[in-house]
């Protein structure tokens, strides 16, 4: 079966009644985890973007705590798994003062991570391209909030 445009699925959306909206919503969330999970944004926390910045925030803490420093190679895939889980939430958000508050929290969290990252080139380059998605995110924020992200990144980098 070949899945078809959202234009198509659009106007086949719009012929719908509510009670058959509410339906094809509800099976669409039984089918995969990340469907629930952004039905759950759209519903409960797009209302309040800072409590959700928390939630995720306190998260990625568990996360980095969690993280088994044994090895490097273990670190860098915990970070890699982690970073996902970042992607993940910014995607559901689609917001980009949220993805750079969330990548320059996860950029700070690792940066600060011991054993160091220093001590790892592929963590420092995932670090490194990290950064540079913030400073071209950045760009197409409004003037005051790229003012602010800014400094908190010249902070973060020195």
């Amino acid at each position: 079966m070949k899945a078809v445009t959202v234009k198509v699925l659009k106007d086949e959306l719009s012929h719908q009644n509510q009670k058959e909206l509410v339906a094809l919503c509800l099976r669409l969330s039984k089918f995969k985890k990340e469907n629930k999970e952004l039905l759950t944004y759209l519903l409960f926390e797009s209302s309040d973007e800072e409590h959700y910045i928390k939630s995720v925030q306190n998260q990625l803490d568990d996360l980095f705590e969690n993280i088994n420093t044994n090895s490097y190679f273990y670190i860098r895939k915990s970070v890699r798994k982690i970073l996902t889980i970042t992607k993940k939430y910014i995607k559901y958000s689609q917001k980009k003062e949220t993805e750079v508050i969330l990548l320059l929290y996860f950029c700070t969290q690792l940066k600060s991570f011991k054993p160091f990252i220093r001590n790892s080139p592929r963590l420092q380059n995932t670090f490194e391209r990290q950064v540079l998605l913030i400073k071209k995110k950045l760009s197409t924020l409004h003037e005051d909030l790229q003012y602010d992200y800014q400094l908190e990144l010249d902070k973060l980098l020195h």
